[in-house]
């Protein structure tokens, strides 16, 4: 008797979950804008407790893109400092550093850039940093600046590519260790082999003399800051903004 009682409550309780959860699915997911760039360009997430869908707007230009589709994986909002003036190029951090979403068309298409450390390169018990030790991510003059906490500067190239290193390019020649070495031109296979914008790289290990060569060779590398370049009269945002409850029924709130 007692066992078939604990057996009916459990039985309940699965219902029960079921049901909230069913619930949850046959609701409309609520839209909220999470990030301004400025008086037109915005960032909409689509989704319950800061995570689902992610569109970018830019009412001027006309553009709305999906730059994370309803479907796996999920974005949600990161929670550092994030000042972003760049239109052309455009950088979003999935909030635990994992990636950064780019595009370089003023936000029409979109893809991915990777971190690249290098050898000069703290280390924080992963090949780039983790979400703990991000201070601010700002995107200045179309290019990434990523701060540590610990004083790291992960950064993207000069908004270009260095022309000895495209399809039919002459490659570049340099010397290390008194070894003449040969960088080949890049080809990702594809028929867009701009690498501007894509990898993230410590300062420390492009700065010269001590830099990681086959980076700091590269025009594109050269004569790169090393901080976050000021930004004045910025009218955005300054972090993310989210309310987790939006959309949800007065019981599930604040949970």
């Amino acid at each position: 008797m007692k066992i078939t009682h604990f057996t009916a409550v459990m039985l309940g309780i699965s219902l029960l979950t079921a049901c909230h959860a069913d619930n949850r699915k046959s609701r409309k997911p609520p839209t909220q804008v999470v990030y301004r760039f400025d008086d037109h360009r915005y960032l909409e997430l689509e989704g319950f407790y800061c995570e689902g869908a992610l569109w970018y707007n830019d009412t001027h230009r006309g553009i709305r893109a999906e730059v994370v589709a309803r479907d796996t994986p999920i974005f949600r909002v990161s929670t550092f400092k994030y000042i972003h003036p760049s239109e052309r190029y455009i950088a979003i951090p999935w909030d635990d550093i994992s990636g950064i979403l780019i595009s370089r068309n003023y936000g029409q298409t979109w893809g991915t850039a990777r971190f690249s450390p290098g050898g000069g390169a703290k280390r924080y018990g992963s090949w780039y940093p983790i979400r703990e030790n991000v201070d601010s991510f700002t995107v200045v003059n179309d290019q990434g600046f990523l701060l540590t906490r610990q004083g790291d500067l992960y950064i993207s190239s000069k908004p270009f590519d260095d022309p000895r290193l495209q399809p039919g390019g002459e490659g570049i020649n340099y010397v290390y260790d008194g070894v003449k070495h040969h960088l080949r031109p890049r080809d990702n296979g594809t028929n867009d082999n701009s690498y501007w914008g894509k990898n993230y790289t410590s300062w420390a290990s492009v700065s010269r003399p001590n830099g990681w060569l086959t980076f700091s060779e590269e025009t594109n590398w050269q004569g790169i800051p090393n901080k976050v370049p000021e930004v004045k009269n910025y009218t955005g945002w300054d972090h993310m903004r989210c309310d987790p409850d939006l959309g949800l029924p007065a019981s599930e709130r604040g949970k």
